[in-house]
Parts: C-alpha cells; sequence; structure tokens
C-alpha cells in the first residue's frame, strides 16, 4: 500500500495581513547634477522610458521636486539608495525623498 504525503495548509482566518501602503519617490532639483546624469538615473535604476525620464527631469528642474513613481516601501527605499549611492560616486549631491502615498 502506497500512501501519498498530505500537504496540510494552515488557515490564516482571522489572521489578517496587512499590505503596506505604496510609497511615492520624489525627485529633487539642485544646481550641480548634470541633466544628462539624472535622465541616466532615472532610466538604469528607475526603469522609466526615455520619454519619462526626461519628463521627470525637466519637472524636477522647473518646479524644485518631481513625482518619479510608486513603488512599495522596501523597494522604493532601495532604489533611492542606489540612485543617490550612484550621484555621490560621482560627486553629485543628487536628492530623493520616498513619502507614503
Amino acid at each position: 500500500m502506497t500512501t501519498t504525503p498530505e500537504i496540510i495548509k494552515k488557515s490564516q482566518q482571522g489572521e489578517q495581513t496587512r499590505e503596506e501602503p505604496p510609497y511615492r519617490v520624489i525627485i529633487h532639483n539642485d544646481d550641480v547634477t548634470p541633466m544628462d546624469f539624472v535622465v541616466g538615473v532615472l532610466l538604469r535604476i528607475f526603469l522609466l522610458s526615455g520619454p519619462q525620464a526626461l519628463q521627470v527631469m525637466y519637472t524636477a528642474h522647473a518646479h524644485g521636486s518631481a513625482y518619479v513613481q510608486t513603488l512599495p516601501k522596501p523597494e522604493a527605499l532601495l532604489r533611492v539608495h542606489r540612485a543617490e549611492l550612484a550621484a555621490r560616486l560621482d560627486g553629485f549631491p543628487l536628492r530623493f525623498t520616498v513619502e507614503r502615498e
């Protein structure tokens, strides 16, 4: 007689899983970081399309800041860290913030 293992699923009834709210990434303009560097960061790290990256860069340039994208908090923080690290390694003060949506 062959027995097959029984898969037991834990019931999550009564348990509520909380999804973390989405977070907005905001880029801030500065007078030092070159526009092409900003566009490159938006393309490589935030995976924006070329036209999107240009629009975000020009909006930040004209208004002081611009919305980049909405992500789960851990992903938003990771991308901001990578973008700011890339900027610091090249000697630029490019800055982003993350805010709850």
